[in-house]
């Protein structure tokens, strides 16, 4: 199935992964939202749990393991074209969880990555919403 204008909900997973007071973004090299940055992750693929999904995708774009928990949040992310015929719809799942090994590097579908302090997320372009997710789920006590 397309990721755009597709006929159903595509489900997919992303990873606050955190170490240091700061956070893993991944600038993503494909639309939609090219450029922007955001949270690593991607589709569930047929068997596999959101979790195994997060845990892949976080490897497979950064080169990064985390310590997964249970996820923290769901959301829709609609996105309508001047019609306002649904072009993408995606339901994501978002893990929070503290960095344990690997060296960062962008891979796979992310154009480059970066550990970001809270302080200078504002001055990203990021994907909707991805500043007050970080925010909200971050770990005080790290």
């Amino acid at each position: 199935m397309s990721r755009f204008y597709p006929d159903a909900p595509r489900i997919g997973v992303s990873v606050l992964c955190h170490k240091d007071g700061q956070v893993l973004l991944v600038q993503r090299a494909k639309e939609p939202y090219r450029h922007h940055w955001s949270l690593p992750g991607g589709l569930v693929e047929l068997g596999e749990t959101l979790a195994e999904a997060a845990s892949r995708e976080l490897l497979e774009e950064t080169g990064v393991t985390a310590d997964l928990g249970e996820p923290v949040e769901t959301f829709d992310n609609i996105g309508r074209d001047d019609s306002g015929r649904v072009a993408t719809h995606f339901v994501l799942t978002v893990f929070c969880g503290r960095y344990l090994a690997g060296d960062a590097k962008a891979d796979d579908d992310a154009a480059d990555l970066a550990w970001v302090p809270l302080s200078d997320l504002d001055d990203l372009l990021t994907t909707p919403g991805t500043p007050a997710r970080i925010r909200r789920h971050m770990p005080t006590n790290q």
